[in-house]
């Protein structure tokens, strides 16, 4: 009998499979789209070593030359203020790595199958039922062959695509404005030293705060380059979405000057109202993961940190629930991962309104709340001896924006 279907085989599902399988349960899983494939989202965070070493992965990830990451560069005009995780205050990994996300995610997987899941690609899910004694799953094949799967248990990791919030009518808006990205790789041909190539750059517009560019090196001399704004600042720039691109870029004198020499490396692409949440996160027999429950917004790296975490807790409550010990959902689920989507939701809020870029590029920062902010940023997030985490997070962030201001 299958124990657990899950929807997606990106990092949420295949790290939840790995858990699963390696604690004996009957794991299958449905991907969409044909591995390798292309995803954004290349820039890990340091907790997410802590998920993939739990998951068996680290080894493999490890064996690969993904691009060393170390910590963040912000940069606003003149100015630049960096953070090394080595210097965070909480424990754990002080690095991790920016990958290409189609390879990840494919070592990710064969990862997960290598310890037993059995995966099945261009299969797209087309109707849920779990009004009966067991969750059922229809789903069709590339050649038009349509099963249907009973399970005990119904894992969503469908990221962006929100399978089982589209079919059972679980969208909720999102708080946050309807913002833009417009992103591309290239070959960026960026002299060596020009900057550190072991940090993303995020690059803030040199008069409008809320306008950001992330700069994301790998290590095979190509890097990921986007920017973010409002879908009301991006209606300003005309013609394709290269041509708009660069037109956003130029509009930042010192990243233009880094990626002067670049050469397109894939086609641009445009990602428009991002942002989204659910009414609810579980229900009998399915439970949402990642993405497939709430994206924020790209400017932390957030997402494969949180898919993770969200799969490293989903497998332990439901390795619990299947032995028949009673479990809590939305004490043992929702709450302890809504506590860091929380966190991360203050510093996106902070970000945007000013007083996260404030608390970021203050001059003379006291060393162990600049160890507390760096924490947060390398994904420690769920770390309850942090201030600067959980439900108050947003009030104390505010506080330390003020404290900064009237120094």
């Amino acid at each position: 009998m299958l124990d657990v279907l899950i929807i997606g085989a990106g990092p949420a599902g295949s790290v939840a499979a790995a858990l699963l399988t390696r604690k004996g349960y009957r794991v299958l899983v449905l991907e969409k789209q044909r591995f390798p494939r292309f995803s954004i989202g290349e820039s890990l965070l340091a907790n997410s070593m802590e998920f993939l070493a739990e998951a068996g992965m680290l080894e493999a990830v490890m064996a690969r030359s993904f691009q060393f990451k170390n910590g963040a560069t912000f940069v606003r005009a003149q100015r630049e203020s960096e953070f090394n995780f080595a210097e965070k205050s909480a424990p754990g990994h002080p690095f991790t790595f920016q990958v290409q996300r189609a390879d990840f995610d494919q070592i990710l997987a064969n990862e997960a199958a290598r310890q037993g899941a059995e995966i099945r690609y261009e299969v797209e899910i087309t109707a849920v039922d779990f009004s009966g004694a067991m969750p059922s799953v229809t789903s069709k094949a590339a050649d038009g062959t349509v099963s249907t799967h009973a399970a005990r248990f119904v894992l969503d990791a469908s990221g962006f695509g929100r399978t089982l919030p589209r079919l059972l009518d679980l969208d909720r808006p999102s708080e946050f404005p309807v913002r833009a990205a417009l992103y591309t790789q290239v070959k960026d041909r960026i002299v060596s030293g020009a900057f550190d190539r072991q940090k993303i750059r995020i690059g803030v517009h040199p008069t409008l705060p809320e306008v950001w560019s992330w700069l994301i090196p790998f290590s095979n001399g190509i890097a990921s380059l986007g920017i973010v704004a409002s879908r009301e600042h991006h209606a300003k720039f005309t013609g394709t979405n290269e041509e708009r691109l660069w037109q956003m870029i130029a509009e930042e004198p010192r990243l233009r000057e880094l990626v002067k020499d670049a050469e397109p490396a894939r086609p641009v692409g445009e990602l428009v109202g991002y942002a989204a949440k659910v009414t609810r996160m579980h229900g009998p027999g399915f439970a949402l993961l990642g993405n497939a429950a709430e994206f924020l917004d790209p400017v932390f790296s957030s997402g494969v940190t949180i898919a993770m975490q969200s799969a490293s807790l989903a497998a332990a409550v439901l390795d619990r629930q299947f032995k028949g010990e009673a479990v809590d959902w939305d004490k043992d689920f929702s709450e302890p991962l809504s506590y860091g989507v929380e966190t991360f939701r203050s510093f996106v809020s902070g970000w945007y309104d000013g007083s996260l870029q404030d608390v970021i590029f203050f001059p003379r920062p006291e060393p162990s709340i600049k160890r507390m902010i760096c924490s947060v940023l390398a994904g420690y997030v769920w770390d309850r001896s942090n201030p600067y985490t959980g439900p108050q997070s947003g009030r104390r962030l505010r506080a330390l924006a003020q404290t900064c201001r009237n120094a």
